[in-house]
Parts: structure tokens; sequence; C-alpha cells
């Protein structure tokens, strides 16, 4: 079983910054897919950026240009660095990883979750 351990959530004002990492119980070489996703108050959950195996990337329209999405393999960890933070980025945020999937970019291609972290964003 992966285990997968979220860290960097908090609250920030609008405008601010936050890095959520995800550090995995397993190696991230290869053609793995992670991703982060998130859930606000009475919304599904969506997606906010994937990568898989290491390089290709994919971004939800409203984090374009404001989110970056990067892995350390030799910390089998996820980040996803937050800039230009708005209040409608308050949600809970979830690490998601697997290690079969090849589009990484659904609920469903993703097979370890993590047990979230809260951003909260004032304005």
């Amino acid at each position: 079983q992966v285990r997968l351990v979220e860290s960097g959530g908090g609250s920030v004002q609008a405008g601010g910054s936050l890095r959520l990492s995800c550090t995995a119980s397993r190696d991230t070489y290869g053609s793995v897919c992670m991703g982060w996703f998130r859930q606000a108050p009475g919304k599904e959950r969506e997606v906010v950026a994937s990568l898989k195996s290491g390089f290709i990337t994919y971004y939800a329209d409203s984090v374009k240009g404001r989110f970056t999405i990067s892995q350390d393999n030799a910390k089998n960890t996820l980040y996803l660095q937050m800039n230009t933070l708005k209040p409608e980025d308050t949600a809970m945020y979830y690490c998601a990883a697997d290690w079969t999937s090849t589009w990484c970019r659904t609920e469903g291609d993703f097979n370890y979750w993590g047990q979230g972290t809260q951003v909260t964003v004032s304005s």
C-alpha cells in the first residue's frame, strides 16, 4: 500500500503564496502520474495540476500562470507552488499518484490519495 503525506497548507491573504509538498512511500521514478486535486465546500473535487513521467504537465485553466507543479525523485516528493492566491483557491488540496495510468487528468486515473491539506485564502 502506497502512502502519500501532504504538508504546507495554511491561511494566507489574497496575493500571497504557499508551497504544498507530498511525499510518497514509493519511488516516483519512471512513468508515474502524480497530481494535485482540490475540493471546496459544496463542490466536487477537481484537478488542479498533474505531472506524468516527471515532465508532462497539465494545469487547470483557473491556475495556469499562477501555480507550478514539480517533482523531486530523489525525495519521492511532489510540490505545488501556488502564487498570486485568490479567495476562490480556498479548498482542501489532495495529492494523488498512480504507477499505471497514462492520462493523469481525472480522479479515475489515480489510485492513491493523501489525506488532504487545507488552503484558506482571505480577501
